[in-house]
């Protein structure tokens, strides 16, 4: 009886565990491989990274900057370590999605987790024309990790096509923002996308039929 029981519940959920699986630990093996790939050059700038610092460095923007700043405090420091995973959960939690929002937090903690294994793994310097004080290691961006992570939740638990685009946004607006202000490499932001959507894919697959259970039929039609 509960093998049926397991087996009627993996029918049921929407969410495809194997693809999603697999594509979260590609994106992670593609993080890890593009830092694998700087250490092995010495961490040393690509061209085009060298080509969007200058470009970026030629001119400042008072609207372009203090736009910037504004993004560095919502993807960074207490903000995002404890008001953007607490704040999703009880919101979650208030629409009667308990394992919602404990994925939520899940994803955020692992997704974060792994930033930091990654950034003490390659060590990679940040640009010297660095305008905001940020931690040690330059690669993978932190705070672009996070907005992918977050982009990613949310299209998983509210699979709309308006949902994918705010998400897709958020993740380019936060990887600009932190290459004009010099806290990044255009790499790292790249690195810190797959990393953060990796890490909340992996986890979704974790959570794929408790998830199931809190969509809503039309919801479920549309899930991955």
């Amino acid at each position: 009886m509960a093998a049926n029981r397991r087996e009627r519940d993996a029918a049921a959920s929407p969410l495809r565990v194997a693809p999603i699986l697999v594509t979260g630990i590609v994106l992670i093996l593609l993080s890890a491989g593009l830092g694998w790939w700087l250490f092995s050059r010495g961490n040393a700038a690509f061209a085009i990274d060298v080509w969007w610092n200058s470009l970026l460095a030629s001119g400042w923007s008072p609207i372009l900057g203090g736009f910037s700043l504004v993004m560095n405090f919502l993807g960074g420091g207490w903000f995002a370590v404890l008001v953007v995973p607490i704040g999703g959960a009880v919101v979650l939690a208030l629409l009667r999605r308990p394992w919602s929002a404990t994925y939520f937090i899940a994803a955020q903690a692992i997704s974060a987790g792994l930033v930091q294994l990654l950034k003490t793994t390659f060590g990679r310097a940040r640009p010297e024309e660095i305008l905001v004080h940020s931690d040690y290691g330059s690669y993978p961006s932190g705070h672009v990790a996070g907005a992918a992570t977050l982009a990613t939740v949310f299209v998983i638990l509210f699979p709309r096509l308006g949902v994918l685009i705010i998400g897709a946004a958020w993740v380019l607006l936060m990887a600009f923002s932190r290459t004009y202000l010099h806290a990044h490499w255009l790499s790292d932001t790249l690195g810190g996308a797959l990393a953060g959507a990796g890490a909340a894919l992996v986890v979704a697959a974790a959570f794929a039929r408790l998830l199931s259970r809190e969509l809503s039929p039309q919801e479920k039609s549309l899930s991955l």
